[in-house]
């Protein structure tokens, strides 16, 4: 009866692992991830699916100019104003030559930022305190000559932070 029952749970286990064996198998793993902002100060895009994926200027075939990207900024700081500004000049390039770099503007809140190490003040304390809703905007400048063909990239990084109070 032993010998009986071994011979069958060996015979079962032999069973399931060619089954194993022979069955197919997928993995999918993917990355989530969530930033939550403090309640007294931030700025956070109010469209969140655009800001980790590379944005695109669009070109107008008939007009031969590059588009302008725009997207809102929700921006609120509760004891001073929220400063501005760039980490590194903004631009474009093919990686060929640099005279055919697209320079980029950047304003935010209609303020325009530089790569100057002092921040821009780009929000009132006032509209910081209620917060408030403001937009982004990163616009190609003039080419003199036009735009060269090519496919261009580049990264605009910018450092926001709290203004020091007024005291």
């Amino acid at each position: 009866m032993i010998r009986q029952w071994i011979a069958l749970t060996s015979a079962s286990g032999l069973a399931l692992t060619g089954t194993w064996a022979f069955a197919a198998r997928e993995e999918i793993e993917f990355f989530v991830s969530v930033d939550i902002p403090t309640l007294n100060f931030y700025v956070i895009p109010s469209e969140p699916d655009w800001i980790h994926r590379e944005q695109r200027l669009h070109w107008n075939v008939h007009t031969s100019k590059l588009g302008t990207l725009r997207r809102n900024f929700d921006v609120k700081h509760d004891s001073s104003a929220i400063e501005a500004r760039l980490e590194s000049f903004p631009y474009l390039t093919n990686g060929r030559d640099s005279r055919e770099n697209i320079n980029l503007r950047v304003t935010f809140n209609g303020k325009e930022l530089t790569n100057n190490p002092f921040p821009l003040q780009v929000v009132s304390a006032e509209e910081a305190k209620l917060g408030v809703r403001v937009p982004l905007e990163i616009e190609p400048r003039e080419q003199a000559g036009g735009y060269k063909p090519g496919d261009y990239y580049g990264t605009v990084n910018i450092m926001f932070s709290a203004a020091a109070p007024a005291g």
